[in-house]
């Protein structure tokens, strides 16, 4: 067990590389830098030519791509990520200012469809063919198929006509992200929306994979043999079956985190969150190749360490697994 941890844990230092180099090479293929989108509408203009150099030379984009990507590499090393070169900030900064919103939403989020999935799609594998479990299908299916962004545009319609009628003047989403540690209610009143939005949809999903492995564990002989010797059908499911089925589902809650952190662009957008999806595709419109590759960095550490963590998780799940 130990020597396959470590062994995954060398494995992620080519792994991270790779995505460096992807990522800086990439960016690079784009036309344009965040010079020219600062001074290219002055064109025929000495002045604005000049300060076109000046700004590339002082952001140091008019050296060899090598250079930049040797300086980009030896950055990364000593953990230095280096300013914005929109807003010439640090880019820990502006990471910091946002890092906390997506982390909390993205937990809250898979809380709420682990909460849902799990029970429901073991009620619907339990039930299988009645009418609870076609209610839950029913209800994964609309999950599936309704956007996220849409069920929050209909939760905050709905929100505006229910306080319009009872309070008088409509609830509107805040503007200002608040810490859990200075307003709780007010932190929950801002993100519980959003992540019941993102939690239906992640619900739904995860109700699926419950009920399909669930089923494939119930139909096997030590689980007839367990019925046989007379156990109590609850201890049946929540020892035996349930603990067995649960790889695959562990699997889709560490790829949802992942894909959480980095993907709720246009949920953001929706409830007026400044969370990290956001930044990314600011930082990508302005050709801030600095913020940019940072983002792609923590995206790709995030997904790495969750599917290590994941891994490690499966042998507690299931004692058969022996990592060689």
């Amino acid at each position: 067990m130990y020597r396959y941890m470590v062994k995954r844990l060398l494995l992620m230092v080519p792994t991270i590389f790779g995505a460096a180099v992807l990522a800086f090479f990439l960016l690079r293929i784009i036309p344009g830098d965040v010079c020219e989108l600062r001074y290219g509408g002055f064109e025929g203009l000495s002045s604005a030519e000049e300060a076109l150099r000046l700004c590339q030379e002082d952001l140091g984009i008019d050296q060899p791509r090598l250079v930049q990507f040797g300086d980009f590499i030896g950055d990364l090393i000593v953990f230095d990520l280096g300013k914005s070169m929109w807003t010439r900030r640090p880019v820990t900064y502006e990471l910091g200012l946002r890092f906390q919103l997506s982390v909390q939403l993205a937990l809250m989020a898979i809380v709420i469809s682990v909460a849902i999935g799990i029970p429901l799609g073991t009620i619907a594998a339990v039930r299988q063919d009645t009418w609870l479990d076609y209610a839950a299908r029913t209800f994964s299916i609309v999950g599936i198929a309704i956007p996220s962004f849409w069920f929050g545009i209909m939760i905050i319609l709905g929100l505006l006509i229910a306080t319009q009628g009872l309070f008088g003047d409509p609830w509107m989403p805040p503007i200002h992200y608040v810490s859990p540690l200075e307003d709780p209610i007010g932190n929950m009143v801002q993100l519980i929306w959003p992540a019941v939005a993102t939690g239906y949809r992640y619900s739904a999903a995860l109700t699926r994979w419950t009920r399909s492995a669930l089923l494939e564990v119930l139909r096997e002989d030590y689980i007839r043999t367990a019925r046989a010797k007379g156990l109590i059908e609850k201890i049946v499911i929540n020892r035996h079956a349930l603990k067995n089925s649960m790889l695959p589902v562990v699997t889709v809650i560490g790829m949802e985190f992942a894909g959480l952190m980095s993907g709720l662009v246009v949920t953001e957008q929706v409830f007026n969150l400044n969370g990290i999806g956001k930044l990314f595709v600011e930082s990508v419109n302005v050709h801030d190749y600095v913020m940019t590759q940072s983002l792609v960095m923590l995206f790709a550490l995030i997904f790495i360490v969750t599917n290590f963590l994941v891994d490690i998780f499966y042998a507690w799940l299931d004692p058969r697994i022996r990592y060689s």
